[in-house]
C-alpha cells in the first residue's frame, strides 16, 4: 500500500467517524433523514470545506473528491437507521473521534503550510480543521460548541497544530 492510499483511507475514516458523530448528535435531537445527513455532512467535511477555502484550494477537496462526500452522506445515513445499535459502541466512536480530531489537525497544519501559510496561520488554520466540524455540527444542533465548553479540544488541536508547524520549520514533517 502506498502512502498516499494509506493517507486517503485515513482521512475517509476521519470523514466517517465525524459523519457519525455528527448523526448521532442530529438524530438525539429527533431531525429527520435529510437533517440527520446534512448535520453528518457538516461535521465531517466543514473543517476541511474551511481549510480548503482558507488556502484557496478551489474547489476544496470535499466537493473535487466525490469520495469524501459519498463516505460522508452513507456514514450519516447508516447511523440514522442503526443508531440504536451504535449506541453500544460509544467508547470506541469517541476513540476513532480523538484519531480524527488529531488526523485532521495535522493534515490541516500541513496542507496550509505548504500553501505558504505563515506558521502561526497555519496553526490557526489547522486547529480550526479538526475543529471546524464538530463547531458546525453543535450550531445546527442548538447546542452550545464543545470547544467553548470543555476547552480541551480546540486546545489539543491548537497544540497538535504548533508541533506540527515546529517539526515542519526543523524539516521533520
Amino acid at each position: 500500500m502506498t502512502t498516499s492510499t494509506a493517507l486517503l483511507i485515513a482521512d475517509l475514516v476521519g470523514v466517517a467517524v465525524f459523519a457519525a458523530s455528527g448523526a448521532s448528535a442530529a438524530v438525539a435531537k429527533r431531525l429527520d433523514l435529510f437533517g440527520v445527513v446534512f448535520v453528518g455532512f457538516v461535521a465531517a467535511l466543514g473543517g476541511g470545506i474551511f481549510r480548503g477555502l482558507v488556502i484557496g484550494e478551489m474547489p476544496p477537496l470535499a466537493f473535487a473528491d466525490w469520495r469524501y462526500a459519498t463516505t460522508a452522506a452513507i456514514t450519516a445515513g447508516a447511523v440514522f437507521w442503526l443508531h440504536p445499535q451504535l449506541a453500544r459502541l460509544r467508547t470506541t466512536v469517541l476513540l476513532l473521534d480523538a484519531a480524527g480530531l488529531a488526523l485532521f489537525t495535522v493534515t490541516g497544519t500541513l496542507k496550509a503550510l505548504d500553501a505558504h501559510v505563515p506558521p502561526v496561520g497555519a496553526c490557526v488554520v489547522g486547529m480550526l480543521s479538526g475543529i471546524g466540524g464538530g463547531l458546525g455540527r453543535d450550531l445546527l444542533t442548538g447546542e452550545i460548541p464543545v470547544v467553548l465548553r470543555r476547552e480541551i479540544y480546540a486546545v489539543a488541536a491548537l497544540a497538535g497544530a504548533v508541533v506540527v508547524a515546529v517539526l515542519h520549520r526543523a524539516g521533520q514533517a
